[in-house]
């Protein structure tokens, strides 16, 4: 029951589709570029480097050795000292990519009305392409879920550029008005398996998704985290964890249009409505954890700046796996 959501008929909190009118993706860019991009380029000093790394020339850092690492990259002399296995990780020394793998399907169009999760994405995807190819990186993006019907497996696929225009054109595609339901559940293996098929070199990968899925996007999920530097980040809403006790309340399931009508007075299902979300929580946590890769998560109340400032932490200490929720104490010191 943790997918169910309030209807978007009766809910003050479900998005509104997005429409896309003329010059929205570009007046929405400039407004990001001006407002967060720069604000990012003076906080990092030009740190950018640390959002990829990769098996470069420039020692980076060093850690513990993990299950999923090259033991190639093990540092014997470290290891010997710390009588503990440690890697180096490197800074990539050349041109690298950076794919986003885009879950748009009906699930994220959930969350206050101008920032729902999908606008969430939305606005993370634009910064850190915008970021990432103002320094020379070049940026794909694969999309699943937009209504491409359930022989797609992908909807589209934007091939790596590095220019301003290509990140507009991501844009405009995410600005897309959103299609209102979909034939079955997300399948968000689907997506995981069309990445580890057509992304042959090493390439930061990001999967942004709700993780609200049919099970079996583990596995695939660690496939790629063995061959590439994935960062799975995770869009939630708060009414997603517990429900406010206000009455009687419709509630759907966007992935296949069931409704369901209930009583939230009742502390009863509220509780179980909890736990049921708790027990999801702790699955998909580990989940994550089990796939080896890095964790970043952004909630529909959280502000763009220190999200992406978590992030650049994330990316800064390199802890696998690493869970940064919004309110952890590593948020707090990087804002």
């Amino acid at each position: 029951m943790s997918n169910v959501q309030p209807d978007p008929a009766t809910a003050k909190g479900t998005a509104r589709p997005l429409p896309t009118l003329p010059g929205q993706a570009d007046r929405l860019l400039r407004q990001l570029e001006w407002n967060v991009v720069r604000k990012l380029d003076g906080l990092l000093q030009g740190d950018y480097r640390t959002l990829m790394r990769g098996s470069g020339l420039d020692l980076a850092d060093l850690r513990e050795y993990q299950p999923h690492d090259d033991v190639r990259h093990i540092d014997w002399n470290v290891t010997a000292r710390l009588n503990a296995p440690h890697v180096r990780v490197f800074t990539e020394d050349r041109e690298m990519s950076a794919w986003f793998l885009l879950d748009l399907s009906p699930s994220i169009n959930f969350g206050p009305p101008g920032n729902a999760k999908r606008d969430i994405l939305t606005g993370f995807v634009a910064v850190l392409a915008r970021l990432l190819t103002r320094h020379g990186n070049r940026v794909g993006a694969m999309l699943y879920g937009t209504g491409g019907g359930p022989e797609r497996v992908v909807d589209a696929v934007l091939p790596p550029r590095s220019s301003r225009a290509h990140v507009l054109h991501l844009v405009h595609r995410l600005l897309q008005p959103a299609p209102a339901q979909q034939a079955g559940a997300t399948q968000l293996q689907l997506l995981l398996q069309a990445a580890i098929g057509n992304i042959r070199r090493r390439s930061t990968v990001l999967v942004v998704s709700d993780f609200i899925s049919t099970p079996g996007w583990e596995k695939p999920l660690a496939q790629l985290a063995r061959r590439h530097d994935v960062v799975a980040v995770r869009l939630l809403d708060p009414l997603e964890l517990n429900l406010p006790d206000v009455g009687l309340v419709t509630l759907f399931d966007p992935e296949t249009g069931e409704h369901l009508q209930v009583d939230t007075n009742d502390k009863g299902f509220r509780y179980r409505f909890a736990r049921l979300a708790a027990e999801r929580e702790a699955a998909l946590r580990a989940g994550l954890t089990q796939a080896g890769a890095d964790t970043l998560e952004l909630c529909t109340d959280d502000d763009l700046v220190d999200a992406l400032l978590r992030f650049m932490d994330l990316r800064q200490h390199r802890v696998r796996p690493a869970f940064i929720p919004p309110n952890h104490p590593t948020a707090a010191q990087a804002a």
